[in-house]
């Protein structure tokens, strides 16, 4: 652990005490050449300060919380499988806060609890953020936005689908990515593509289903009922999907499922029926998770920047952590900032031949 003070600070800095401490509190009225000859001197000495002794002396808040899905979450972590996601998202969000001496503290929220308001305000109240990470399905729920209203915290929203205007909009384009997915399983051949959704309360499991239905629709396909499988982006709700198409003999050549884990549980469950990936059936996911790359076959998936959007969240909350570029991109009110997504392309999903047989 770093020994340095703010006066080693100071001194490294060519600053005084007070200019040291205006610049991390955050406060305003700081130029830019003395921001970035502080921070420089903080990174290159080590330095950290003590959340309780800036509390103490009545600076800004040093805190920037993650609000994420404690349904979900648990229900990962019962399964043995952990949360990838939520990993990607402490790592992308930590790496930026450390920069500005801040410190990320991750929360689990009940977003169906009855009483949500009053235990989000008792948890806002008693950790005093500055500033606030809200993942899906916190990012739409308006309970919690009221809450970081009337607290008067700011905010920035991970793949949020209604009132953009409210907070920081962080997103990739979840609607693309999934018609991207699907065209490239129709341009390998198959015209039977089963899809396995999220969970209704997810913006993503709408916008990836549209995806997958837009594309079906431009390329002549039809999407009937029975080509749908309601899925809650577990591994066992795959497992589940594909052995309802399999009974209901839909007769699919590939299966897109909205997760990786999903598609997991897709793969194993097309195994344990005798159909063999992908020579009997393809098999596509959504996330890029470990897993995805480490699956037998390897996962053909959707790389989803999540370390990248927590990342640019924490920037947008973080006082001077945001690039000159980053902050003349800007979108208007009522846009987002979008990140890039990437098709990975593995062996899981490959070319229909004429003798594939059909789930």
């Amino acid at each position: 652990m770093s020994s340095a003070t703010i006066y080693d600070v100071a001194a490294a800095a060519g600053a005084s005490i007070k200019s040291v401490s205006r610049v991390l509190n955050g406060e305003a009225n700081v130029s830019a050449a003395l921001r970035e000859r502080v921070m420089a001197a903080v990174e290159a000495l080590g330095y950290r300060r003590s959340i309780s002794a800036r509390a103490l002396a009545g600076a800004a808040s040093s805190i920037i919380a993650a609000l994420v899905d404690a349904e979900l979450t648990i229900e990962h972590w019962r399964s043995g499988r952990g949360n990838d996601y939520l990993s990607r998202l402490e790592m992308g969000a930590l790496m930026e806060v450390r920069r500005a001496d801040h410190h990320l503290m991750v929360e689990l929220v009940d977003h169906a609890s009855p009483g949500l308001k009053r235990d989000l305000s008792a948890l806002l109240a008693s950790i005093r953020p500055r500033g606030v990470i809200l993942t899906p399905p916190n990012s739409d729920n308006a309970v919690v936005l009221d809450a970081l209203d009337e607290a008067g915290i700011a905010y920035a929203r991970i793949g949020p689908e209604r009132d953009l205007h409210r907070g920081v909009c962080v997103a990739m384009d979840e609607r693309r990515a999934a018609y991207d997915m699907t065209a490239y399983l129709i341009e390998q051949g198959h015209r039977r593509i089963g899809f396995v959704t999220g969970p209704a309360a997810y913006a993503a499991s709408r916008r990836r289903l549209e995806g997958y239905r837009a594309a079906m629709a431009e390329h002549g396909l039809e999407t009937p009922e029975d080509f749908v499988a309601q899925g809650d982006f577990t591994f066992q709700s795959g497992v589940a999907a594909i052995a309802g198409f399999i009974d209901r003999r839909t007769r699919l050549t590939a299966v897109f499922a909205s997760n990786d884990d999903t598609a997991l549980g897709v793969l194993q469950g097309a195994a344990a029926r005798g159909l063999r990936t992908p020579q009997d059936l393809s098999v596509a996911g959504f996330d890029d998770t470990p897993g995805a790359m480490f699956a037998t076959p390897a996962l053909t998936t959707i790389r989803q920047p999540v370390a990248e959007m927590a990342a640019l969240a924490a920037r947008h909350l973080v006082p001077g952590l945001l690039t000159e570029a980053e902050a003349a991109a800007a979108p208007p009110s009522g846009g987002c900032l979008l990140a890039p997504y990437e098709l990975m392309v593995r062996d899981s999903a490959a070319a229909l031949t004429p003798r594939r047989s059909r789930s």
